[in-house]
C-alpha cells in the first residue's frame, strides 16, 4: 500500500490533457482526462479532486472511482467523468507497475495477442478518401502503406436540417473509392445528419456494405436511432457521448447499437470501460472503444481490449486530422514502435502498466503555456450554427 502524494494535469498540444499520480514511495501513474473544447472545466474539476484525495491510499482504485461517482451528489457527465478517466486510468498504471505487470494482468489476463485497428482518413470537411488512404501527404502516411486494412471517414461536412440530397452523393463515391483498394470502411455520420438526410444516406450505403455507420443520429434521439436500426442492416455504432454505464443501458435495452464506442477518456476510465464492455457482451454488442486522442488513452483501451471477448476493432489517432502540424500520438512517449500496423493488427502491449513509457521531459515542456483547444463548430450559409 502507498498513499498518493501527489497529482498533477499537463495540458498538452493538440489537445490532450494527461494527469499524474505519485505516491509516498515514489511510484507513478500516467492517466488521460482529454475532453475535447472543455479542457478547462475538467481542469476545474481535477483541483478539486486533487486537494481532496491526495493522501489516500492510491491503490484503493474502486474507492476512488466510487468517491467521485456517488459523493459530487451530482454525478455523471462529460466533465466529470473525463477528470475521473484521468485519475482512473493513472491509478491502475501506477498500481501495475508497482507489481510489475500490464494492466490487463490485473483485469483477468488477456483473451487475444494483438489489437484489430482503424484509423482515419480525411478531415471534418472530406477531401479526396481514396487519394489520402493511398497516397503519403504531409502529417499522414497512406493507410495501406502504414498497414491498416480498415479506415474510418466522415459522411459529409456541416449539412442542414433538411438539404438537398446531392449533399449525400460525395459520401457515397469516397466509401466506393475506399472498397476499390480492398479496405474497409466506417463511415461517421458525426451526429451532423439530422433524421430526414439520415434515412437516405443509409439507404443509399448499404449497397456498398460499410463496416458500420457510426452516430446516424445524435444520442439524445434514442427512439429514432431504434426506428433507424429497425430499416437497414447495416451495423450502428454509437456511444462517444455517453458517460457511464447507465447511459449506455437504455440503447442496449432498445436493440438499437449493435457496436459501442464508449471513449476511455469519458467514461471514468479503465474501470467503467470495462464494465461497460461486460454489459454489452450480456446484449451481444461489439466493443469498438472510440478514440481519437492521446497515447496515454490509446493505451489504457488496449490494456481493456486486450481482455474482452467481445472487443471488435480500436480506433486510434495516428495522423488524424486534428494532430496536423501539431503533436501525435507517437509524440510524449519513448517507445512510438508499439504503434506500429502488420496487417491491420497492432501487438500485444505488455507492460509494465499501460505498456508505454512517458517522455516526461516533453509532456512538461510543451505543457508550458499550451492553450486549450477549442471546437472549431460550423456555420451554414444563412448564419444558422450547425452540427460539428
Amino acid at each position: 500500500m502507498g498513499k498518493i502524494a501527489s497529482m498533477e494535469y499537463f495540458r498538452v498540444p493538440p489537445r490532450w490533457l494527461f494527469v499524474k499520480i505519485t505516491d509516498e514511495a515514489g511510484n507513478v501513474g500516467w492517466g488521460e482526462a482529454s475532453l475535447e473544447g472543455h479542457t478547462q472545466a475538467v481542469e476545474g474539476c481535477l483541483d478539486a479532486w486533487f486537494a481532496r484525495y491526495t493522501g489516500l491510499e492510491a491503490d484503493d482504485i474502486e474507492h476512488i472511482w466510487q468517491m467521485c461517482w456517488r459523493t459530487s451528489f451530482y454525478r455523471g457527465g462529460p466533465v466529470f467523468m473525463s477528470a475521473l478517466a484521468g485519475i482512473d486510468i493513472a491509478l491502475w498504471d501506477l498500481k501495475a507497475r508497482k507489481l510489475g505487470v500490464a494492466i490487463h494482468q490485473l483485469l483477468g489476463g488477456k483473451v487475444r495477442d494483438k489489437l484489430k485497428v482503424y484509423a482515419w482518413i480525411g478531415g471534418n470537411r472530406p477531401a479526396n478518401v481514396a487519394k489520402e488512404a493511398l497516397t503519403p501527404c504531409a502529417y499522414r502516411a497512406a493507410r495501406k502503406e502504414q498497414g491498416f486494412n480498415c479506415v474510418k471517414m466522415n459522411a459529409t461536412g456541416d449539412v442542414g436540417w433538411l438539404d438537398s440530397p446531392s449533399v449525400l452523393d460525395s459520401c457515397v463515391e469516397r466509401v466506393k473509392a475506399v472498397k476499390e483498394l480492398g479496405m474497409d470502411a466506417g463511415v461517421d455520420f458525426h451526429g451532423r445528419v439530422h433524421k430526414p438526410l439520415a434515412k437516405q444516406l443509409v439507404k443509399l450505403l448499404e449497397p456498398h456494405r460499410p463496416l458500420f455507420i457510426e452516430e446516424p443520429l445524435l444520442s439524445e434521439h434514442i427512439e429514432s436511432i431504434k426506428i433507424l436500426s429497425e430499416q437497414t442492416s447495416v451495423p450502428i455504432a454509437l456511444g462517444e457521448r455517453l458517460h457511464s454505464r447507465w447511459d449506455v443501458k437504455p440503447f442496449l435495452e432498445a436493440g438499437c447499437v449493435d457496436i459501442l464506442q464508449p471513449d476511455i477518456s469519458h467514461v471514468g476510465g479503465i474501470s467503467e470501460m470495462k464494465r461497460i464492455a461486460a454489459m454489452a457482451e450480456a446484449y451481444d454488442v461489439a466493443l469498438a472503444p472510440h478514440c481519437p486522442l492521446g497515447p496515454i488513452a490509446l493505451a489504457a483501451n488496449c490494456q481493456v481490449d486486450l481482455t474482452c471477448a467481445n472487443f471488435a476493432i480500436q480506433e486510434m489517432s495516428l495522423g488524424i486530422h486534428y494532430n496536423a502540424g501539431s503533436q501525435d500520438l507517437t509524440s510524449y512517449i519513448k517507445n512510438p514502435e508499439i504503434w506500429s500496423v502488420t496487417d491491420g493488427y497492432i501487438d500485444l502491449l505488455k507492460g509494465p502498466g499501460l505498456g508505454i513509457e512517458i517522455d516526461e521531459e516533453q509532456v512538461r515542456a510543451l505543457s508550458k503555456d499550451a492553450a486549450a483547444w477549442v471546437s472549431p463548430g460550423f456555420i451554414g450559409p444563412d448564419g444558422e450554427i450547425r452540427e460539428w
